[in-house]
């Protein structure tokens, strides 16, 4: 996929800039080095929780390896004119519980510290349950459907009109809640 490609590039870049090899880059970020030497290569498809946890030890917000926008100033996204920017398993990169498309809000805003997308949550394994962790937090708007919300030791079904704002830091899991696809509207903000 050309998108798997153009994060993998940059990666690699910031990477070698920095002068850190793949196996430096694992112990910063916490990686296991396969999924580093995948990504890297372009065979694995990117996922949040790595993507957040290997942009926090490059240095550099997760929206500048996602966009490659360099405008400054205010954007704003018209309706039906989000940019799909990447199609993630779930949020972790070996679960079944569903795919979500991300589509950018703020593509072309490079400063930004909040990264908003609106995300089209489809039905997955309703017994996988791989819960994601990383520093920040998340505000999620259900626009369409439904979502489950696996968070910590509770999970929570979040229907449309409702919304759910918690700390990142926590264990957990966003999948539809059933066998229909859902669309949210989610901010997330890891701090650099």
């Amino acid at each position: 996929m050309q998108e798997n490609a153009r994060i993998s590039s940059k990666i690699v870049i910031v990477r070698e800039s920095l002068g850190l090899s793949a196996a430096d880059l694992a112990e910063r970020s916490g990686c296991d080095i396969t999924i580093i030497e995948q990504l890297e290569a372009g065979e694995l498809a990117p996922s949040l929780a790595p993507l957040i946890k290997i942009t926090r030890a490059l240095g550099m917000r997760l929206g500048t390896l996602l966009d490659d926008d360099t405008g400054v100033g205010p954007v704003i996204t018209r309706k039906g004119a989000a940019e799909e920017v990447t199609r993630l398993k779930s949020l972790e990169t070996s679960s079944e519980s569903g795919v979500l498309d991300f589509f950018s809000l703020a593509a072309g805003k490079t400063t930004r510290h909040m990264e908003p997308f609106m995300i089209t949550v489809a039905p997955g394994d309703k017994d996988e349950r791989t819960l994601s962790s990383h520093e920040g937090e998340e505000f999620i708007y259900v626009l369409e459907g439904a979502i489950e919300v696996d968070y910590g030791k509770g999970s929570h079904v979040i229907e449309a009109g409702d919304s759910i704002y918690y700390d990142s830091i926590v264990p957990h899991v966003v999948k539809a809640a059933g066998d229909e696809t859902a669309r949210i509207l989610a901010v997330v903000y890891a701090p650099l």
